[in-house]
């Protein structure tokens, strides 16, 4: 149950950062759920891979490439989600720190 209830606060999540950064599109709440969704699965299976590998120049960059690495991510679920576009650099950064801290708020209460 707070599986279900956790995705549906992270897809309301998704529509306030498409409402409110200007280079995030959301088409209908159905999208934002997929793309919740998404995120969560690019989150668990795909981001340690690629920290992983990008190891090294995340170490020379002082941990700066990890944000490249967040947008890239989010750029990912763009592409395989239809009815959700991406455009620009510091939309999907901001983006993705949202949807993180939301995230990470309802881990702590409904984990």
């Amino acid at each position: 149950m707070n599986f279900i209830i956790k995705y549906l606060l992270l897809a309301v999540a998704v529509m306030f950062g498409a409402k409110y950064l200007t280079g995030i599109k959301v088409d209908t709440f159905q999208t934002s759920l997929l793309v919740a969704l998404a995120m969560g699965f690019v989150n668990t299976f795909v981001k340690p891979v690629v920290k992983l590998l990008s190891f090294p120049i995340t170490l020379m960059t002082l941990g700066l490439f990890s944000l490249v690495i967040n947008i890239v991510l989010v750029y990912v679920v763009a592409h395989f989600v239809h009815g959700f576009t991406v455009t620009g650099f510091v939309p999907p950064l901001l983006f993705s720190f949202g949807i993180s801290i939301v995230s990470t708020v309802l881990g702590w209460f409904l984990d």
